[in-house]
């Protein structure tokens, strides 16, 4: 996969992610980090309602470099990456 758009590199895709109860996502990245992305936010929008089910949001799998659910609902990995901090800094 091509890194770079209009000369601006990316930021690195998904390659793993661990679900955890309380909403969030332990992701590795292509580049080595581990990062944690809080998903709650994402459950005031509409197209992200089906996550409010435990069930369903544990279902989350990797594809195409990013986090995906069922229902074709997805995020965008560079908000996975930008939105979210490396694991030792989650308090």
């Amino acid at each position: 996969m091509d890194n770079i758009i209009s000369g601006s590199p990316l930021n690195p895709r998904v390659l793993e992610v661990v679900p955890t109860d309380d909403y969030k996502l332990i992701l590795t990245f292509a580049n080595g980090e581990q990062r944690v992305f809080d998903a709650k936010p994402l459950l005031a929008y509409p197209a992200f309602e089906p996550l409010a089910s435990r069930a369903f949001s544990m279902s989350v799998k990797v594809a195409w470099g990013t986090a995906t659910w069922p229902q074709d609902i997805d995020c965008c990995p560079d908000t996975l990456y930008m939105d979210s901090v490396p694991v030792g800094a989650v308090a």
